[in-house]
């Protein structure tokens, strides 16, 4: 097998992967489905992929839709993507068709690469494009798709023929390297592109934290819509590691996976973990091969920490925070046993200091700056800051706010600076989404607070809102004995922020991403309370 060339272009998302490809070929870069992929291995089927998708599209395709879970040919499928000088978009085979479609529409893409799994849904989603993509199907012999499709559809036979490409197009960091969707006020996925620019940062700062090297193996909890799946992908193959994807079901007791493939590097979001807790299994010294345990996308209780780190006592447990469009994380809290539960409030823990770069702006409901200590929603201005929505020039006006030259994005969450316990530097405490602060019977109320109240009292997982047909605070909790819950909150808080009802449920609902899914618990108030206990508190 030949060398692939050197590559001496600006540093790109995929930069890592091909000095990788070059320099350690034999190195796994992946490990999926009970098999192992080489970097030679991978450079190599996506180097064949991307020669497929330039001649499919007559040049360089701009976007390229990849549909497929957890499999070889889904990560695969990214690379190539970004080695024919496309961007790739990522689609859920869990989604609805609709969805799927609608991302399609929206992204404009030029090309699709598709898994076998998910080959059967393409006629679906394909109907009633207006533009109809090339199909990559590099697992697939035969298939039938609509008469009238004029694009090239390339199944496993058609791209064997293709050699591996050494001719790859320049990549500058202000190109874009992925489009993500996620969920719109409106009901309308909204697009975040990220630049090259964008991802090296956060890229550069995480090596500079976490010093990976290619002995590291990180697990792959995320689906490909989740874009902490990024993280994986390419701190992995930016330093010669490897990623080990984890099957959802396998989740539920990980451990077995994590001693087999000698996991060193754990990244989930916190809900993962809270299950392990409810379950009763995440006991002390049961991970003990992983030297970083790393939590992102929703807030870390303490209780859930404290149990991790128990868990897995050779690692360091870090608490990050970022939205999609400050580019997967822009700060980090790493937990100390000694000092940590000190610093948590209402039950969480702090999401710590911005990554060096990315400049914090704490603003009151008027947007001017708040005073030293007092809390107001996060903004935040650096590299790793999005250039906008995609072709939606009004909401990225509404979500962005220029100050002192700089153009900061408004994170919707609120935040208090604190001083560190561990010198002068401030670190964030999270209080809640600025929808989360309600007015009940004319009390301003913090869901936050009441949240807290119910973990300390012994539940894993606590969340409340405001009932949308009344003016009341209704809980769900996963975990604990609601009439013990009822009788501690109601001695620890005012009558004014007790809940109305506590819903004990089996298991919360969850989104594609593994987060609560706070706006399923939304509608089960309005249709109906079937698979909760209820108990009223007054």
């Amino acid at each position: 097998m030949a060398t692939p060339p050197t590559i001496h272009y600006p540093r790109s998302l995929h930069s890592g992967f091909l000095k990788h490809e070059a320099t350690h070929p034999d190195f796994v870069a992946l490990s999926v489905g009970g098999r192992e992929y080489t970097y030679a291995e991978v450079g190599e089927t996506a180097r064949r992929w991307a020669g497929a998708l330039r001649e499919a599209e007559g040049g360089r395709p701009s976007r390229v839709a990849v549909l497929g879970y957890r499999s070889h040919t889904s990560y695969t499928a990214v690379l190539a993507a970004l080695l024919a000088g496309a961007a790739f978009v990522p689609l859920n085979p869990r989604f609805p068709v609709a969805r799927n479609r609608a991302m399609l529409e929206r992204a404009q893409v030029d090309a699709l690469i598709v898994d076998a799994a998910d080959a059967a849904a393409l006629p679906g989603l394909l109907d009633g494009l207006a533009r109809d993509p090339a199909v990559l199907l590099p697992d697939t012999e035969t298939l039938s798709l609509p008469e009238h499709s004029v694009r090239p559809v390339l199944l496993r036979p058609d791209l064997e023929r293709f050699a591996p490409t050494d001719e790859l197009p320049r990549t500058d960091p202000c190109d874009m390297a992925y489009l993500l969707f996620t969920s719109g006020s409106t009901g309308v996925p909204k697009g975040v592109p990220i630049s090259h620019g964008n991802v090296r940062a956060f890229l550069d700062v995480n090596q500079d934290r976490y010093r990976l090297t290619a002995s590291d193996r990180l697990t792959q909890t995320f689906d490909q819509t989740f874009d902490l799946s990024v993280f994986d992908l390419f701190m992995a193959w930016d330093n010669g590691a490897r990623v080990c994807a984890i099957e959802p079901i396998e989740l539920l007791s990980p451990y077995d996976f994590l001693g087999r493939n000698r996991v060193t590097v754990w990244f989930s979001v916190p809900s993962a973990a809270a299950v392990l807790l409810k379950r009763g299994s995440l006991r002390p010294g049961r991970m003990p091969t992983l030297r970083w345990s790393l939590f992102c996308g929703e807030a870390l209780p303490q209780r859930i920490a404290e149990a991790w780190q128990a868990a897995a006592p050779s690692s360091i447990v870090e608490n990050l925070y970022g939205p999609t469009e400050l580019t997967i994380a822009c700060s980090a809290y790493r937990w100390d046993p000694a000092s940590s539960p000190q610093e948590c409030h209402n039950d969480l823990v702090p999401i710590g200091r911005p990554y060096p770069g990315m400049i914090p702006l704490i603003v009151d409901e008027r947007l001017e700056s708040v005073a030293a200590g007092e809390s107001g929603e996060l903004c935040l201005a650096g590299p790793q800051r999005f250039a906008g929505y995609w072709r939606a020039p009004e909401l990225t006006a509404e979500r962005c706010l220029e100050r002192d030259g700089l153009t900061y994005y408004r994170t919707g969450d609120m935040v208090r600076a604190v001083r560190a316990a561990d010198g002068p530097d401030a670190d964030l405490l999270f209080l809640g989404r600025n929808d989360q602060q309600v007015k009940v019977g004319g009390y301003r109320i913090e869901l936050g607070e009441v949240e807290a109240a119910l973990r300390s009292a012994g539940s894993v997982e606590a969340v409340c809102l405001v009932h949308p047909e009344r003016e009341e605070i209704v809980a769900f909790v996963s975990g604990g004995r609601t009439q013990e819950l009822l009788a501690s909150v109601s001695g620890r808080l005012p009558a004014y922020m007790i809940p109305r009802s506590i819903h004990a449920l089996e298991d919360m609902p969850r989104s594609s991403s593994g987060k609560i899914d706070r706006n399923a618990l939304r509608r089960s108030l309005i249709s109906s309370s079937e698979g909760c206990r209820v108990v009223h508190a007054r």
